[in-house]
């Protein structure tokens, strides 16, 4: 068996869970006036149809105090138990096993929204949400003891297998536990047992509530990762001492806090795996099962640390959204049908970020499982013939989604190989992984049935010609020709003409930035490390003003300035000129509407937009009785919306 260790079963106090994967807690805004909902019914129910032995939902709040976010379901009112059944139940049928999450954010949380105080163990801010706290009174700990307790008792009775309390990255317990954020002089501050004692209250008064037959442990952050934190040594001490309270039945692991965000969700920027080393060092200081989460998004390297001992059960989150039944087509050998996370964070974490709900880059299903899940696929009443014009991801899955349906479907492409946008994009500085996206869909083309044209320029006239039932325009866009005035002139290269070309270069370029995306920050790292001397020049208040919801803005800057790349925020370049090796830029500061000039440069890179490609949708309108069109060629977005309308327009069609 090639996952001998992966796909045996492992006990978690009273309970045995069939496989090591677990599906681990993140948040969804899934929820209906803070009660659970049938959307996590579907959501969490997909995942144990595709082969999950664990799931462990997200964070639900124990008390009024409690509002980090506003669309987090309370488990302390008695309503909740009747949805909480409908979802264990559900769950159930797949023999999968689901342990609900129970937590206080403490300091994390907001008070705008409960209009109450936000209780911590000491006044002191959040790093991101900055609203100072009220200090608990002891009166205060006593009633978050008992509203976990009652918290617990709806978990056991709405049919959950266990319950994990959030102790993690973003908790009231962790504050109590971190000297970062304890800074009490009385019994609950100072040393180590008096820090524990909160947090041990919290675990005795769950224990209590659900009795010694249910499982209960604990979300534990192996390391805060900053100075005055906890550190790997002190987390592994704090969890010997919890396992010889005999309270818990596991650790399950996070890593670093807000103060670091781009830790505890890491991006293609972070390394897979980044989270092993923590989990080894826990695992090795206790006796009870540990959880490692942390870019494990392949079953073969989850194979490799349980093996190694590194771990007892493998934490996947973001893989599992981007492809729900991960285990399932690993334990069945169908490593090339997995559709791999890449880390991006635009459709997850970006979107949580901002309030949306969940969602995912490769997965437009992710929320929407009821419609759009596994097996909701129906054959096309009327098999058609169905031209798809552009082999970027729009264009691949509504050719991927209209042959599943069984339509007689040629997907064309003016390149060599498919991919479109995205074989630019990958190019930039750290983007690689961003290829996967191709790699992921190439072969369910084929799988398909979908025949493929490359280098072939389609035309209308070819179009029509061919008597196509439905025509699929996904022609992309293109870089700005003319986005500002002297771009046309020598020396003035766009982003993609960098990438893909790679014009030969003076030392000293400027990069004019009006995307405040990776397509502006990677390729002025790409040219850093070519040994170019590089200015970013940008309207907003600062360079790669994008990347902040994906956790990929704290690193790109910190790898930028470490290359030397100087930046000049709040400036509306109007106009680029000069030859080569004495090129410049004018503009005016966009508060004070003062104008400067910057010279010397030897190239311009500019990154100012994309025109939409729509010539041929335009020359088919009106003569093709069904037409399409999906991606950049309705509106320059990013990769998510071109695959989200493709999707949609293939199972439609």
């Amino acid at each position: 068996m090639m996952f001998q260790n992966l796909f045996s079963p492992q006990k978690l106090g009273k309970v045995e869970v069939k496989n090591r994967i677990s599906f681990q807690p993140h948040l969804t805004n899934f929820a209906e006036k803070c009660m659970p909902s049938e959307r996590h019914m579907y959501y969490w129910g997909e995942r144990a149809k595709g082969g999950a032995g664990l799931i462990t939902t997200e964070e639900m709040s124990v008390h009024p105090t409690d509002t980090a976010y506003e669309k987090l379901v309370e488990a302390f009112h008695p309503e909740v138990i009747p949805g909480f059944r409908k979802i264990t139940d559900y769950v159930h049928q797949y023999d999968t096993k689901i342990f609900c999450q129970l937590n206080h954010n403490g300091q994390q949380c907001d008070g705008s929204i409960s209009r109450l105080p936000v209780w911590a163990p000491s006044p002191v801010p959040d790093v991101l949400f900055r609203e100072t706290p009220k200090a608990m009174e002891y009166e205060d700990i006593q009633e978050v003891c008992r509203f976990f307790a009652i918290s617990a008792e709806h978990v056991r009775q709405g049919g959950f297998d266990g319950v994990e309390l959030q102790f993690g990255h973003s908790s009231l317990a962790r504050q109590f536990l971190s000297p970062l954020t304890n800074h009490r002089q009385d019994e609950f501050g100072g040393s180590l047992e008096n820090r524990m004692r909160a947090p041990l209250m919290f675990i005795e008064a769950v224990r209590k509530a659900v009795g010694n037959d249910f499982t209960l442990g604990i979300r534990m952050c192996a390391d805060e990762m900053i100075p005055g934190g906890l550190d790997l040594a002190q987390v592994q001490e704090i969890c010997g001492l919890f396992e010889a309270s005999g309270l818990i039945d596991f650790v399950d692991l996070s890593i670093a806090t807000f103060y670091n965000l781009y830790l505890v969700e890491g991006s293609m920027h972070t390394p897979l795996g980044y989270t092993i080393p923590l989990a080894a060092g826990v695992r090795e200081k206790v006796d009870l099962p540990v959880f490692c989460t942390g870019r494990i998004n392949d079953p073969v390297m989850a194979e490799k640390v349980l093996s190694a001992g590194q771990a007892d059960m493998i934490g996947m989150c973001r893989a599992l959204i981007c492809d729900p039944f991960l285990p399932k087509k690993a334990e069945e050998g169908r490593l090339e049908d997995i559709r791999y996370c890449i880390a991006c964070n635009q459709g997850c974490i970006g979107r949580m970020g901002i309030n949306r709900s969940l969602g995912c880059v490769q997965n437009p299903a992710v929320g929407l499982e009821k419609q759009w899940g596994e097996g909701t696929l129906t054959p096309a009443p009327v098999k058609k013939k169905v031209m798809v014009v552009g082999g970027g991801p729009g264009g691949m899955w509504a050719a991927k989604m209209a042959g599943r349906r069984g339509h007689d479907v040629t997907l064309f492409d003016s390149n060599d190989t498919l991919g479109g946008q995205v074989r630019t994009a990958m190019k930039g500085a750290g983007r690689d992984e961003f290829g996967v996206i191709i790699r992921n869909e190439k072969d369910q083309v084929d799988k398909a049935g979908v025949k493929v044209e490359l280098e072939t320029k389609v035309t209308p006239e070819q179009v029509l010609s061919a008597g196509a039932d439905a025509v699929i325009v996904a022609t992309g866009s293109q870089p700005k020709a003319h986005p500002v005035g002297g771009a046309d002139g020598p020396g003035v290269y766009n982003v993609w003409q960098v990438l893909d070309s790679k014009p030969e270069l003076g030392e000293k370029i400027c990069l004019i930035d009006y995307d405040g995306h990776h397509r502006a920050t990677a390729t002025a790292e790409y040219l850093a490390d070519q040994g170019k001397t590089v200015h970013i020049i940008c309207s907003s208040l600062f360079i790669g003003a994008e990347l902040g919801p994906t956790q990929d803005l704290y690193l790109t800057r910190q790898r930028l300035l470490q290359k030397g790349v100087t930046f000049t925020p709040d400036i509306a370049v109007m106009e680029v000129g000069g030859e080569i090796g004495a090129k410049t830029v004018k503009g005016f500061n966009v508060y004070s509407n003062v104008w400067d000039e910057w010279d010397s440069y030897d190239n311009i890179v500019l990154a100012m937009g994309q025109d939409v490609d729509d010539d041929l949708y335009f020359a088919l309108k009106g003569k093709v009785k069904e037409l399409h069109r999906v991606g950049d060629c309705v509106a320059p977005r990013k990769v998510d919306m071109a695959i989200w309308e493709g999707h949609k327009v293939g199972r439609e069609i």
